[in-house]
């Protein structure tokens, strides 16, 4: 359990620092990769290439890893998320993610759920609910 969060903490590391570092240490070669709100990557060099070509255009400002849950070949992460892309558009959000890892050790697949942290209770004026508009910018 320790080697896997070891190699999630470097997935988030890898970000924050903006340099491929090993990624094909850490993703299998089909391995699959889903982010919240809809991309996906399939195989290690698309994933290597979304990485790169990302670091072009904005900064991972905070990528706090949260509680791992351990189950067999399955690892949940939680995380606070936060980047300025290059246009001033900064996002923060809060996040799990789901992990399948190989027989060898490495993701095999890794999936996002997002989480807005601009969060409300629309009943706290009585029982008919009062939605706040936000822009979303992510899902």
């Amino acid at each position: 359990m320790e080697e896997r969060e070891a190699i999630l903490r470097r997935w988030f590391s890898m970000w924050l620092e903006g340099k491929d570092q090993g990624i094909a240490a850490l993703f299998q070669e089909d391995a699959l990769y889903i982010e919240s709100w809809g991309p996906q990557y399939q195989g290690v060099e698309k994933i290597k290439h979304w990485f790169t070509e990302w670091n072009t255009r904005g900064r991972v400002l905070r990528w706090d890893m949260g509680a791992c849950f351990h189950r067999a070949q399955e690892t949940m992460v939680t995380w606070r998320f936060h980047c300025r892309m290059d246009d001033g558009t900064e996002q923060a959000f809060e996040g799990v993610s789901y992990v399948l890892w190989s027989s060898e050790g490495r993701i095999q697949r890794l999936q996002e759920f997002g989480c807005n942290e601009k969060r409300y209770d629309p009943y706290e004026q009585g029982s008919a609910p009062v939605f706040q508009e936000q822009t979303i910018l992510w899902f």
